[in-house]
């Protein structure tokens, strides 16, 4: 009996080695990866990088980790405008199967999933312009963006007709779509700019407009994307994606 009890508790004492040495070589792998996709994507600020699964060290003498949380905030995201860049506020993926090269300078996912944010000041950037003539006597701009409701993105248009501005902003909710690399957002109804008849194209000038994004981070791309109260919620996923190298 005795002799068990010290197998017993010599095995107890080597299991706990074997998990804080576990969990110190995932932390360090955590901070080696964040620091790598830091470099090899050009960011700001150092992401989170969280890998999931135990034991880690198993993981690791395959060559293969099951599961990888990635976290960027405030990603500049390029818009394929010369030097133009659109800010994502909130960038989270989930990469499975994460394989790595020997010296761990390269690491592909074979599959990613995620969501990003870009807030409504942000896309607002795109729809302002300056103050455009869409009729005889009007002219209008967009002044905000925000929730509609239901996946729709409201906008307010501030109108003058004949040089007198509009008491109050003309709203326009909109559908919010994805076309390859561009969210498109488009007027659901035209409204009225102070009861005078303009034609559709030129009211379309004001309120439909698309915000390209170029290049996300390790090649994911924009899945589906809808309004919601803090900004424009998308959808992101991709295939072999590289998180450093």
């Amino acid at each position: 009996m005795r002799a068990l009890r010290i197998v017993l508790i010599v095995a107890v004492v080597l299991g706990g080695l074997f998990v804080v040495a576990d969990r110190l070589a995932v932390h360090f792998a955590e901070g080696e990866a964040a620091d790598q996709l830091r470099a090899s994507e050009g960011l700001a600020q150092t992401p989170d990088v969280s890998i999931k699964g135990f034991p880690f060290l198993t993981q690791m003498a395959g060559g293969e980790l099951d599961d990888v949380e990635v976290g960027i905030e405030d990603y500049e995201a390029p818009t394929g405008k010369g030097s133009e860049k659109i800010r994502i506020a909130d960038l989270q993926a989930n990469m499975k199967g994460v394989r790595f090269s020997g010296d761990y300078s390269s690491a592909t996912a074979a599959s990613a999933t995620g969501t990003a944010t870009i807030s409504y000041d942000e896309l607002l950037r795109t729809a302002t312009g300056r103050t455009t003539r869409v009729g005889p006597g009007v002219t209008a701009r967009v002044v905000g963006l925000s929730d509609g409701g239901n996946g729709k993105i409201k906008s307010s248009v501030e109108v003058s007709v004949l040089g007198n501005k509009l008491p109050q902003p003309v709203t326009v909710l909109s559908t919010v779509m994805v076309d390859g690399d561009t969210v498109k957002v488009k007027a659901d109804a035209l409204p009225e700019f102070g009861g005078v008849s303009i034609a559709e194209d030129r009211v379309r000038e004001i309120t439909d407009f698309d915000q390209a994004i170029a290049q996300l981070p390790g090649g994911i791309e924009l899945d589906k994307v809808e309004a919601a109260e803090d900004g424009v919620r998308i959808t992101v996923q991709g295939s072999n994606v590289s998180l450093a190298g």
